[in-house]
């Protein structure tokens, strides 16, 4: 008889773990439903395994099965966490208001994001509804390296978020990485202009613990000054972070524009 051993058993059920995990961060807004075989491609496990995993995942309510045949989609039980955990989040019950001066004061879309597993999320978005062509971001949104509010969340994050986030890239995109976190430290703030005109200024937002969210506004077109803009965004973040207990001003210094 083979002898049993706990602690090979215990790294299983961890490996087993965190490729739930994986296979759960596979979804997102524009990801509602995958097949075992895109599970497979996207996990690097053969299309057997993802599919015995995808099934006991079915049967623990975390999938359930997705409206086109062999494809599966999140679960009940992960609805339920979901909003249990943003409801945990102080700074989603009390940034409303703030996001809707804001968005009225400048004309544009405000946006506040909180840290998820994998960087920021989008956990509110308040449209402008006065111009004709709406920038906005869908709530869930998880946002990449390229995003202004991740530079803010790696600017007063720790070295083990700025490796999480490099991961798989060049040394001269985590170069070009490293120089915007740093731009969003050194100023208290990340601008962003994207191609077709999209921009976006973003400022941190602090309780007692450190950074908790992050503020951004969305606009298009061009920008001939950035104060206008930027000092709304800036009271915007500094208020929240009074209401939220933490440090106003101090980390969020004035703009150097």
């Amino acid at each position: 008889m083979a002898n049993f051993d706990p602690t090979e058993a215990a790294n299983s059920d961890i490996r087993a773990v965190a490729r739930v995990g994986q296979i759960c961060a596979l979804f997102g807004p524009r990801v509602l439903e995958l097949t075992a075989a895109d599970v497979a491609e996207r996990t690097g496990l053969n299309r057997t395994t993802a599919y015995r995993y995808c099934a006991s995942m079915v049967a623990a309510g975390i999938l359930e099965r997705g409206t086109r045949r062999g494809t599966f989609a999140l679960g009940g039980l992960m609805l339920e966490l979901g909003i249990q955990a943003i409801g945990r989040q102080r700074i989603v019950e009390i940034a409303p208001p703030y996001l809707r001066k804001l968005s009225t004061v400048v004309s544009m879309t405000a946006v506040l994001s909180i840290r998820g597993a994998q960087g920021p999320v989008v956990a509110l978005a308040e449209e402008d509804t006065s111009r004709m062509v709406v920038v906005t971001v869908r709530a869930g949104t998880k946002l990449d390296s390229t995003a202004a509010q991740t530079y803010v969340f790696l600017a007063y994050g720790d070295a083990a978020a700025m490796d999480a986030m490099a991961e798989g890239m060049t040394p001269a995109e985590r170069a070009r990485l490293e120089s915007e976190v740093y731009s969003a430290r050194r100023q208290g703030f990340s601008f962003v202009r994207r191609a077709g005109g999209v921009f976006v200024v973003a400022a941190p937002v602090f309780d007692e613990k450190g950074l908790c969210a992050t503020v951004g506004i969305l606009g298009a077109g061009e920008l001939a000054d950035l104060p206008p803009v930027l000092e709304p965004l800036l009271a915007t973040a500094n208020a929240l972070t009074d209401e939220m207990s933490g440090v106003s001003g101090e980390r969020t210094p004035p703009a150097d524009v």
